[in-house]
């Protein structure tokens, strides 16, 4: 793990169109640690093999949940991106995605994948709750939105990317996410289609790698897309924020948590969220072959 010194930084986005990253506003955190890189396909292995943990993605439905299910639906799986073969218009997302029977941690693009040459690469297809239970066999916990963005910041404050303002500086890729045409054609420029293993692009000022790009990562915090405003409406020293209601105008049935960092699935045509100040949400109960997580934990 890295250790964080305490300081402040503004924390949030200076782009209109990222509207619940806004306003961007001052915040002054503690010291803690977080992990250097994501949790790893090697080090969930030993969680899960110390353990006998099974993953959301690894059990059945409850058919009492889902009555309108009939029995097959109910199986285990999990969402997996799934390249279309011609363009499509970037409101159809339920169009690159299906339900993947068998998807899980182990077999990423279903029963006839799996992860033996993947070791090193980011566990995915981890819903929130197996995130929590990983940091408390682990003796740590999830990062709170706020410190997850000053780490990723790595000291650069009020930058759009967690290495400066040139998305592609001196023509070297800083981070794996998607190049072509999204979401059909994705050319691998920067040598990977998918995850990459980590410590693949350069660290930040902090030492930490993939705080843009390669996974998506959990935070502690609900995500509520007024936050940021409720939380300035005072006035005031704002210190180690954490937001703890839900609230998406998009569903506002589902509470949701908030997701850090974008993915390799990111791409200024449809989702830059690999900027540090622009915030992802994600179903606590729902996972997917981008998202993952990394751990922080409190000074001694």
């Amino acid at each position: 793990m890295r250790w964080i010194p305490a300081g402040s930084f503004i924390m949030g986005s200076k782009h209109e169109v990222m509207r619940d990253a806004r306003p961007a506003h001052r915040v002054t955190l503690h010291g803690f640690f977080i992990d250097q890189t994501e949790v790893s396909n090697a080090e969930f292995s030993r969680f899960v093999e110390a353990t006998g943990y099974v993953t959301l993605a690894e059990r059945p439905l409850n058919a009492a949940d889902f009555p309108a299910l009939p029995p097959e639906a109910l199986k285990p799986g999990s969402l997996v991106f799934s390249s279309p073969k011609h363009p499509l218009p970037l409101n159809q997302a339920q169009r690159w995605w299906r339900f993947q029977l068998g998807a899980n941690w182990r077999h990423p693009e279903g029963p006839n994948s799996d992860i033996s040459d993947r070791m090193d690469h980011p566990v995915v297809h981890i819903a929130w709750q197996d995130a929590a239970a990983y940091a408390a066999w682990a003796g740590k916990r999830l990062p709170t939105e706020a410190e997850w963005e000053y780490a990723a910041r790595g000291g650069l404050d009020g930058k759009d990317y967690i290495w400066g303002d040139d998305f592609k500086p001196e023509d070297h890729f800083m981070a794996n996410t998607f190049q072509g045409h999204f979401p059909s054609n994705n050319t691998g420029a920067d040598g990977y289609i998918a995850t990459s293993p980590i410590k693949s692009y350069p660290a930040n000022g902090y030492g930490l790698y993939d705080m843009a790009g390669n996974v998506w990562e959990w935070t502690a915090d609900w995500y509520d897309a007024n936050a940021y405003k409720k939380r300035t409406a005072n006035g005031g020293e704002i210190i180690n924020p954490v937001s703890k209601t839900a609230f998406d105008p998009s569903e506002p049935n589902l509470d949701k948590r908030v997701q850090k960092g974008g993915s390799f699935l990111c791409t200024d045509q449809y989702c830059s969220r690999y900027m540090p100040g622009s915030r992802g949400r994600g179903d606590p109960n729902t996972s997917s072959n981008h998202v993952g997580f990394r751990l922080a934990k409190d000074a001694d």
